[in-house]
């Protein structure tokens, strides 16, 4: 599970389980993790933890917080990255590493900025038709009672396969495949955004930029919204169709 170190000029006060989808940092003893300093605004920061990645967020603070020594308003966690909260350092550890092939995660996170590191979109061959059920049928005296055959239930929309294609830029006819729980998109500094995968679909949320990205040509709201097929984002200059394999 991952977790933050708190330290005060080097010395390690206490762990912190990120075991929570919100993790309140501040001054006031209501929050999760209370720092009681007055360098340190009443609510502070908050790390929002989605899927296997942990966001902090700056929340109007005084002084401001800092992630390996740059000032920021939201930002994705990387592991072993330092947040200086005053003068007190969290030192977040991820979970144990995947063991996907070195690099994988980093491509994900800039894929937009990134030439060479998508795949060509190929057209995929149309799946051989499954033979349609037979009908059930069973007999009662001299009657014989047939049955229409049992429709499959169509799966949850997260279990489908799901991808972005560019479709401009020079890496545009590209395209990944939303394998994880929590992709990242765009330009960091610039705009990124997530796409997270959930039981009832994949959504798109704004993490960083001063805009919000557009989805069909409108900007979208606070909260996470649900893409559908062949939706077109539109994020750091970038147009991306999101599409269900």
């Amino acid at each position: 599970m991952a977790k933050l170190i708190l330290s005060l000029d080097g010395m390690v006060l206490r762990d912190f389980k990120l075991d929570r989808s919100e993790v309140k940092i501040g001054r006031k003893p209501h929050n999760d993790l209370q720092i009681d300093n007055l360098a340190v605004s009443g609510e502070h920061a908050l790390v929002a933890v989605i899927g296997g990645d942990a966001f902090i967020e700056d929340l109007d603070s005084t002084n401001g917080t800092l992630v390996n020594g740059q000032p920021v308003k939201r930002q994705l966690l990387n592991d072993a990255d330092v947040i200086e909260i005053g003068k007190y350092k969290l030192k977040y550890l991820s979970e144990a590493p995947s063991k996907a092939a070195p690099g994988a995660e980093d491509f994900e996170k800039t894929m937009v900025i990134r030439p060479g590191a998508l795949k060509q979109a190929a057209p995929s061959p149309a799946p051989a038709p499954a033979p349609a059920p037979a009908p059930m049928s069973f007999q009662a005296g001299d009657t014989v009672i047939e049955l229409p055959p049992s429709q499959p239930k169509p799966a949850p929309a997260a279990e489908r396969a799901a991808a972005i294609k560019v479709l401009n830029g020079a890496n545009a006819g590209k395209s990944l495949d939303l394998v994880k729980n929590l992709t990242s998109i765009g330009k960091p500094g610039v705009q990124v955004a997530i796409i997270t995968k959930r039981p009832t679909g994949y959504f798109i949320t704004h993490v960083e930029g001063p805009s919000r990205p557009l989805v069909n040509g409108q900007q979208i709201g606070v909260q996470a919204e649900e893409l559908k097929s062949h939706d077109v984002i539109e994020l750091a200059g970038v147009q991306m169709e999101f599409f269900y394999k």
